[in-house]
């Protein structure tokens, strides 16, 4: 591993190492051990954070090491990543030097960087992410882009086998309605490590928000290598039928990505349908209930669903800790 940027940059048996890793540090069995001491690991957030940033530093703490915090545009440079670029508008530094310098201090980088929702064709290349990569000999981290979340993916799966075992499983991952369009990294990568793990996916949204094409034959490609399956629909009041896991999630169509005003006057119609509540609960095969946080409630999920003893997602949260500390453990040496 010299990176961790997307979960099918690596094998099934690799994340799987990671998880049963994860499932021991949080049984407490491997809290000797601290890879990182004597080391410091850069996080830069260039987004707001909490479950990650928290996670991240107290894990990097415990392993041994020393967090960095760097927020670029706040506490530290505004930051240029285009290359060949005129650098006469408000930003200070190129990446280029900001990577490289930094990696003279620091044993690897943590990057955090949100999809801006206004040029899909550039975005769906995960220009920032793709740019530290480039420039940096240390291993790069990948704490949300715009395009994919891995480290939240596996704490998904992580929270899936602890709850319902290693055996395949119905996974239901449905939009939900929310008054704003959000990234699209969630989604591209719990569906991605769903198909990974061999778990039967089932993707459910309204027409307008389907997912990246290329990430969905990708998708599509890695659940028939593990013996999954994939399904889509657009039909919430069938999307519920039967399944084991139900995970929320809201994103914006792609094909909005610049008229931020016309998702959410498309989207409208969908207020008060799209949401999970109780009785599309009862049409699943009592299935846990996950979301990555921060969630509206009675918005994307009812009170009565996400404090229910079928909702998992404060030992999701919990689990990106413990996820992140197997991480870092196999990547930095």
């Amino acid at each position: 591993m010299k990176n961790f940027l997307k979960t099918s940059d690596h094998s099934v048996s690799v994340l799987d190492r990671l998880v049963e890793s994860a499932a021991a540090f949080k049984k407490g069995s491997s809290s000797s051990a601290r890879p990182l001491a004597g080391k410091s690991v850069a996080l830069a957030f260039f987004n707001p954070s909490l479950r990650t940033r928290a996670s991240m530093q107290v894990g990097i703490y415990e392993l041994g090491g020393n967090p960095v915090i760097l927020e670029p545009g706040s506490t530290s440079w505004t930051l240029e990543y285009r290359e060949g670029v005129v650098m006469d508008g408000d930003r200070t530094e190129h990446l280029k030097e900001f990577v490289r310098v930094l990696e003279r201090y620091v044993s690897a980088i943590g990057v955090r960087t949100f999809a801006e929702l206004k040029d899909w064709q550039v975005e769906r290349t995960d220009p920032i992410l793709t740019a530290f990569a480039n420039y940096a000999s240390v291993p790069v981290i990948n704490l949300e882009s715009a395009m994919h979340h891995p480290c939240q993916a596996m704490a998904d799966m992580m929270t899936i086998r602890e709850n319902l075992g290693n055996e395949r499983k119905k996974v239901l991952m449905t939009w939900a309605w929310h008054p704003k369009p959000l990234p699209m990294a969630v989604p591209n990568s719990f569906a991605l490590a769903a198909a990974q793990f061999g778990h039967d996916l089932r993707i459910a949204h309204p027409k307008g928000y389907d997912l990246d094409k290329d990430l969905l034959a990708e998708i599509e490609s890695q659940a028939s290598a593990s013996g999954g399956t994939v399904e889509f629909t657009n039909s919430v009041s069938d999307a519920f039928d039967s399944v084991d896991v139900v995970y929320a999630k809201s994103w914006g169509g792609s094909r909005f990505y610049g008229g931020t005003d016309a998702d959410i006057a498309h989207r409208a119609q969908f207020r008060n349908k799209w949401i999970v509540d109780e009785a599309k609960m009862a049409q699943t095969d009592d299935a846990i209930f996950m979301h990555c946080l921060p969630v509206r409630r009675n918005v994307i999920v009812t009170d009565g669903v996400i404090d229910s003893e079928r909702s998992v997602v404060i030992d999701e949260a919990e689990n990106r800790l413990h996820i992140q500390k197997a991480i870092m453990s196999e990547l930095i040496k």
